[in-house]
């Protein structure tokens, strides 16, 4: 069973060691911080506290762009992130902090992205725990629609990157076709593997794999789930068996 990544540390220390607006933003939250499987202070932690707390400003910052009620918000994260009972606190603490920080979300999404540049399916991930938290209430505002797509320009994802990831979590016309990024055109054999490739490519255990954080592979299930829903649809509306 994989272990919460969150712990008690000192997070002033790691904070410094990290740098950039997240570095603040741990270093503001005295005694707390997160740690890797572990409980190391530095190396592989580095890579998991930018996952998650580059999540929780990004949330935060979304927030208070749209004026969306925060415990909403928080409690649509702490579906993503592992999070105990007694910490639960401490996350809306984080939540608060961030909102009340000076440093705008472009500086949190340019610190993730130049952290994950090399890795644009972790990009990837973050912006599909956004869209489950802005869907939280059961609709993406358009503020919060305008917000996820500054975060996908930052983050690298041009236009056509950034409505595949919608057509995860929001419903449009096109909508599986768009998730499994094919064309109409395909014949029946060529969607089958088509799918069986995206769906392999994505699947939770390549994370685990790779050791990405619990985060990440909670994403990833749910976007495995997305895929495979947009085949079920295309497989009944062309008859594929």
């Amino acid at each position: 069973m994989i272990q919460s990544i969150w712990g008690k540390l000192g997070g002033a220390g790691i904070g410094l060691a990290l740098g950039g607006p997240i570095g603040a933003l741990l270093g503001g939250v005295a005694g707390h911080m997160l740690v890797d499987r572990e409980g190391a202070l530095f190396g592989r932690a580095t890579r998991e506290v930018i996952f998650t707390m580059g999540l929780v400003a990004l949330a935060a910052k979304m927030a208070k762009a749209d004026g969306v009620v925060v415990d909403i918000e928080v409690a649509a994260f702490q579906q993503i992130v592992e999070v105990p009972e007694d910490e639960k606190e401490r996350v809306r603490r984080l939540f608060d902090l961030a909102m009340q920080t000076s440093d705008g979300f472009e500086a949190y999404a340019r610190q993730i992205g130049e952290a994950f540049s090399e890795e644009p399916a972790l990009l990837e991930d973050v912006m599909d725990g956004l869209f489950h938290i802005a869907k939280a209430d059961r609709a993406i505002h358009e503020a919060e629609w305008l917000y996820l797509r500054d975060v996908a320009t930052i983050f690298g994802f041009d236009d056509d990157h950034f409505q595949r990831i919608a057509a995860r979590h929001v419903l449009q016309p096109d909508d599986p076709y768009l998730i499994l990024k094919a064309d109409r055109g395909m014949t029946n054999d060529a969607l089958k593997q088509h799918y069986r490739r995206m769906a392999a490519d994505n699947h939770p255990d390549r994370e685990l794999a790779r050791g990405l954080p619990p985060e990440a592979i909670k994403i990833a299930t749910e976007r495995l789930a997305a895929i495979n829903a947009a085949w079920d649809r295309i497989a009944a509306e062309r008859g594929i068996r």
